[in-house]
Protein backbone atom coordinates (compact mmCIF):
# COMPACT_ATOMS: atom_id res chain seq x y z
CA UNK A 1 0.00 0.00 0.00
CA UNK A 2 2.91 2.37 0.67
CA UNK A 3 4.26 1.77 -2.83
CA UNK A 4 0.81 2.24 -4.38
CA UNK A 5 0.31 5.47 -2.43
CA UNK A 6 3.61 6.76 -3.81
CA UNK A 7 2.92 5.77 -7.42
CA UNK A 8 -0.83 5.83 -8.07
CA UNK A 9 -2.13 9.28 -9.09
CA UNK A 10 -5.64 8.76 -7.65
CA UNK A 11 -7.12 6.64 -4.87
CA UNK A 12 -4.45 3.99 -4.30
CA UNK A 13 -6.88 2.50 -1.77
CA UNK A 14 -9.55 1.92 -4.45
CA UNK A 15 -10.54 -1.73 -4.51
CA UNK A 16 -13.09 -3.69 -6.51
CA UNK A 17 -15.47 -5.52 -4.18
CA UNK A 18 -17.50 -8.43 -5.52
CA UNK A 19 -20.62 -9.79 -3.87
CA UNK A 20 -23.41 -12.01 -5.18
CA UNK A 21 -27.17 -11.49 -5.33
CA UNK A 22 -29.82 -13.97 -4.22
CA UNK A 23 -29.47 -15.93 -7.48
CA UNK A 24 -25.69 -16.15 -7.18
CA UNK A 25 -25.12 -13.56 -9.93
CA UNK A 26 -21.88 -11.66 -9.15
CA UNK A 27 -21.95 -7.92 -8.62
CA UNK A 28 -18.76 -5.83 -8.49
CA UNK A 29 -18.04 -2.19 -7.77
CA UNK A 30 -15.20 0.05 -6.63
CA UNK A 31 -15.01 1.19 -3.01
CA UNK A 32 -12.30 2.85 -0.96
CA UNK A 33 -10.52 0.68 1.57
CA UNK A 34 -10.42 2.67 4.80
CA UNK A 35 -8.38 0.45 7.09
CA UNK A 36 -6.74 -2.92 7.40
CA UNK A 37 -5.08 -4.90 10.14
CA UNK A 38 -4.62 -8.51 11.24
CA UNK A 39 -8.42 -8.85 11.46
CA UNK A 40 -9.10 -7.92 7.84
CA UNK A 41 -9.89 -5.18 5.32
CA UNK A 42 -12.51 -2.50 6.08
CA UNK A 43 -14.78 -0.40 3.86
CA UNK A 44 -17.94 1.58 4.62
CA UNK A 45 -21.29 1.89 2.89
CA UNK A 46 -25.00 2.44 3.15
CA UNK A 47 -26.36 -0.82 4.57
CA UNK A 48 -29.47 -0.43 2.39
CA UNK A 49 -27.38 -0.31 -0.79
CA UNK A 50 -27.21 -3.30 -3.09
CA UNK A 51 -23.86 -4.36 -1.64
CA UNK A 52 -25.14 -3.88 1.92
CA UNK A 53 -28.19 -6.04 1.26
CA UNK A 54 -26.16 -8.67 -0.59
CA UNK A 55 -23.63 -8.90 2.24
CA UNK A 56 -26.39 -9.19 4.83
CA UNK A 57 -27.86 -12.15 2.91
CA UNK A 58 -24.54 -13.74 1.94
CA UNK A 59 -21.62 -12.50 4.05
CA UNK A 60 -18.88 -13.51 1.63
CA UNK A 61 -16.98 -11.27 -0.77
CA UNK A 62 -13.88 -10.85 -2.88
CA UNK A 63 -11.64 -7.81 -3.36
CA UNK A 64 -9.17 -6.95 -6.07
CA UNK A 65 -6.62 -4.16 -5.92
CA UNK A 66 -5.02 -3.31 -9.25
CA UNK A 67 -2.15 -0.87 -9.39
CA UNK A 68 -1.31 -0.31 -13.05
CA UNK A 69 1.66 1.91 -12.20
CA UNK A 70 3.21 -0.97 -10.23
CA UNK A 71 2.02 -3.76 -12.57
CA UNK A 72 0.65 -5.56 -9.51
CA UNK A 73 -2.62 -6.76 -8.12
CA UNK A 74 -3.81 -8.35 -4.90
CA UNK A 75 -6.89 -10.57 -4.77
CA UNK A 76 -8.57 -11.30 -1.45
CA UNK A 77 -11.46 -13.69 -0.75
CA UNK A 78 -13.21 -14.26 2.53
CA UNK A 79 -16.04 -13.91 4.94
CA UNK A 80 -17.50 -10.54 5.80
CA UNK A 81 -18.51 -9.21 9.20
CA UNK A 82 -19.89 -5.90 10.38
CA UNK A 83 -17.48 -3.49 12.04
CA UNK A 84 -18.33 -2.40 15.58
CA UNK A 85 -20.47 0.68 16.17
CA UNK A 86 -17.42 2.31 17.75
CA UNK A 87 -15.33 1.74 14.60
CA UNK A 88 -18.12 3.01 12.34
CA UNK A 89 -18.69 6.08 14.52
CA UNK A 90 -14.97 6.92 14.62
CA UNK A 91 -14.57 6.68 10.86
CA UNK A 92 -17.85 8.50 10.16
CA UNK A 93 -16.82 11.37 12.43
CA UNK A 94 -13.51 11.68 10.52
CA UNK A 95 -15.30 12.29 7.21
CA UNK A 96 -15.83 15.81 5.82
CA UNK A 97 -19.11 17.34 7.01
CA UNK A 98 -20.67 17.32 3.52
CA UNK A 99 -19.82 13.62 3.13
CA UNK A 100 -21.66 12.95 6.41
CA UNK A 101 -24.66 14.94 5.17
CA UNK A 102 -24.45 13.09 1.85
CA UNK A 103 -24.77 9.78 3.71
CA UNK A 104 -28.14 10.97 5.07
CA UNK A 105 -29.28 12.37 1.71
CA UNK A 106 -28.40 9.44 -0.53
CA UNK A 107 -30.74 6.49 -0.91
CA UNK A 108 -27.83 4.56 -2.40
CA UNK A 109 -28.61 2.11 -5.22
CA UNK A 110 -32.25 3.21 -5.50
CA UNK A 111 -33.68 4.97 -8.57
CA UNK A 112 -33.10 8.75 -8.66
CA UNK A 113 -35.54 10.87 -10.65
CA UNK A 114 -33.05 13.70 -11.31
CA UNK A 115 -29.83 15.32 -10.16
CA UNK A 116 -31.99 18.10 -8.74
CA UNK A 117 -33.75 15.60 -6.44
CA UNK A 118 -30.38 14.60 -4.97
CA UNK A 119 -29.31 18.21 -4.54
CA UNK A 120 -32.65 18.98 -2.85
CA UNK A 121 -32.15 16.05 -0.45
CA UNK A 122 -28.67 17.37 0.41
CA UNK A 123 -30.11 20.85 1.03
CA UNK A 124 -32.86 19.39 3.24
CA UNK A 125 -30.35 17.43 5.34
CA UNK A 126 -28.00 20.43 5.53
CA UNK A 127 -30.85 22.55 6.90
CA UNK A 128 -31.92 19.80 9.31
CA UNK A 129 -28.50 19.55 10.92
CA UNK A 130 -27.65 23.26 10.69
CA UNK A 131 -24.33 23.91 12.42
CA UNK A 132 -24.81 20.96 14.80
CA UNK A 133 -23.29 17.50 14.85
CA UNK A 134 -24.17 15.19 11.96
CA UNK A 135 -24.61 11.77 13.61
CA UNK A 136 -23.99 8.51 11.81
CA UNK A 137 -27.21 7.26 10.19
CA UNK A 138 -28.47 3.92 11.50
CA UNK A 139 -28.32 2.61 7.91
CA UNK A 140 -24.63 3.47 7.42
CA UNK A 141 -21.74 1.35 8.68
CA UNK A 142 -18.80 -0.72 7.62
CA UNK A 143 -17.79 -4.23 6.71
CA UNK A 144 -14.61 -6.14 7.35
CA UNK A 145 -13.53 -8.78 4.86
CA UNK A 146 -11.76 -11.48 6.89
CA UNK A 147 -9.47 -13.21 4.40
CA UNK A 148 -9.45 -16.93 3.76
CA UNK A 149 -7.19 -16.41 0.75
CA UNK A 150 -4.85 -13.64 -0.41
CA UNK A 151 -3.11 -13.80 -3.78
CA UNK A 152 -0.34 -11.49 -4.90
CA UNK A 153 0.25 -11.07 -8.64
CA UNK A 154 3.27 -9.33 -10.11
CA UNK A 155 3.62 -8.71 -13.84
CA UNK A 156 6.38 -10.71 -15.52
CA UNK A 157 8.06 -10.54 -18.91
CA UNK A 158 6.44 -12.64 -21.64
CA UNK A 159 3.37 -13.17 -19.41
CA UNK A 160 5.45 -15.25 -16.98
CA UNK A 161 3.89 -13.50 -14.00
CA UNK A 162 4.62 -14.22 -10.36
CA UNK A 163 1.60 -15.46 -8.44
CA UNK A 164 1.72 -16.34 -4.77
CA UNK A 165 -1.33 -17.44 -2.79
CA UNK A 166 -1.56 -17.36 1.00
CA UNK A 167 -4.14 -19.32 2.99
CA UNK A 168 -4.54 -19.51 6.78
CA UNK A 169 -2.70 -22.46 8.31
CA UNK A 170 -1.77 -23.35 11.92
CA UNK A 171 -2.05 -19.79 13.34
CA UNK A 172 -0.10 -18.44 10.37
CA UNK A 173 -0.21 -18.41 6.61
CA UNK A 174 0.70 -21.09 4.11
CA UNK A 175 2.43 -19.81 0.96
CA UNK A 176 1.98 -21.47 -2.44
CA UNK A 177 3.32 -20.41 -5.82
CA UNK A 178 0.89 -20.66 -8.76
CA UNK A 179 1.45 -20.94 -12.47
CA UNK A 180 0.68 -17.66 -14.23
Amino acid sequence: MREATASEPNDPNAVAVATADETGLPDVRMVLLKSWDERGFVFYTNLESRKGEQLAANPKAAMCFHWKSLARQIRIRGNVEAVSDEEADAYYDSRPRMSRIGAWASRQSRPLESRFALEKAVATETARFGAGKVPRPPFWSGFRLVPVQIEFWNNGAFRLHDRIRFTPHDNGWQKQRLYP
